[in-house]
């Protein structure tokens, strides 16, 4: 599977920060090289809340982005605040579109119930895991067909109120050995085998809530994204999510992967760095106008 360059459309580029922590530097990075490119294309930037983690998300943390994309400079023409036709642009707001997108993937017979923990996978893999990104799959549920769990009336108990006796993730089921390609807008061409370097990945979590790549496609394709701007951290993600733009019969958009920001160890920001969050730095009197000159002389290379 090889990406198509996306029909030239006004130019259309995203925030989308989760509220479950303070922005760091990191973050205003990638931020502000979203907004370059869009100002450089004429386009517009949207901004989007991406709160669907119930436990980690909290309300001073959604103040705080505000405070701190505005402080940093950041300016945005679709919002929360300031509304856009494509809204609501709070990703809690946005269930339905979500549930009809799994729908579409159950009816497709391309997603299976789940029931293996990830103790259970990692238990399950010939060699151990490292790095961040989800452990590839071994199959375990795979011949697991939808009809095997009863998703809609796991639905129905939760909304009484009801813990439903299995639980389960969905998982999208990836078509093994298949090449996914795509250009992106940075690091140039790129490509993932399906089942080799990623397995099938969870697109809905066992807590009745779509997971991050299902939630991020659906909204993409929505508010009619043209251009993804976002970390290297996550180009192995671009392949799943090709998969998924195939599947639900959407366009892509095109991508563009910068480089990690890193502390002084080599290890990338995490919103652990209290340090360098954007609200210590403006606490500490520093001036995003000395930071924004020094990645206009960068930019090329980010």
């Amino acid at each position: 599977m090889t990406a198509s360059p996306p029909i030239r459309r006004s130019y259309r580029g995203r925030l989308a920060p989760s509220p479950t922590g303070y922005l760091h530097l990191g973050h205003a990075r990638t931020f502000w090289i979203a907004q370059q490119r869009a100002r450089s294309n004429g386009g517009t930037l949207v901004l989007r809340n991406e709160d669907l983690d119930r436990s980690r998300c909290k309300k001073e943390f959604v103040t705080a982005m505000f405070e701190d994309l505005k402080w940093f400079g950041f300016e945005w023409q679709e919002g929360p605040d300031c509304c856009g036709p494509f809204g609501p642009h709070n990703q809690s707001e946005r269930l339905s579109s979500y549930r009809a997108a799994l729908e579409k993937l159950r009816t497709g017979g391309l997603i299976y119930p789940c029931t293996c923990s990830r103790k259970d996978i990692l238990g399950a893999l010939a060699a151990p895991h490292k790095g961040e990104d989800e452990p590839i799959y071994p199959g375990t549920c795979r011949s697991k067909s939808p009809s095997t769990l009863n998703h809609r009336s796991s639905i129905a108990r939760r909304a009484k109120g009801d813990q439903p006796s299995t639980r389960f993730n969905w998982r999208f089921r990836v078509p093994d050995a298949e090449t996914v390609s795509f250009a992106d807008g940075h690091y140039g061409p790129r490509q993932f085998i399906a089942g080799k370097d990623f397995g099938d990945f969870v697109v809905w979590r066992h807590d009745d809530m779509p997971a991050y790549q299902l939630a991020v496609v659906v909204d993409d394709a929505a508010m009619q994204i043209t251009e993804v701007v976002r970390g290297a951290d996550l180009l192995l993600s671009t392949a799943r999510q090709l998969l998924l733009y195939r599947a639900l019969e959407l366009d892509p958009p095109a991508f563009y992967h910068c480089l990690l920001m890193t502390d002084e160890r080599g290890e990338r920001l995490a919103k652990r760095h209290d340090a360098l969050s954007l609200r210590a730095l403006r606490e500490q009197g520093r001036k995003p106008e000395a930071l924004r000159e020094e990645w206009n002389r960068d930019f090329e290379r980010f």
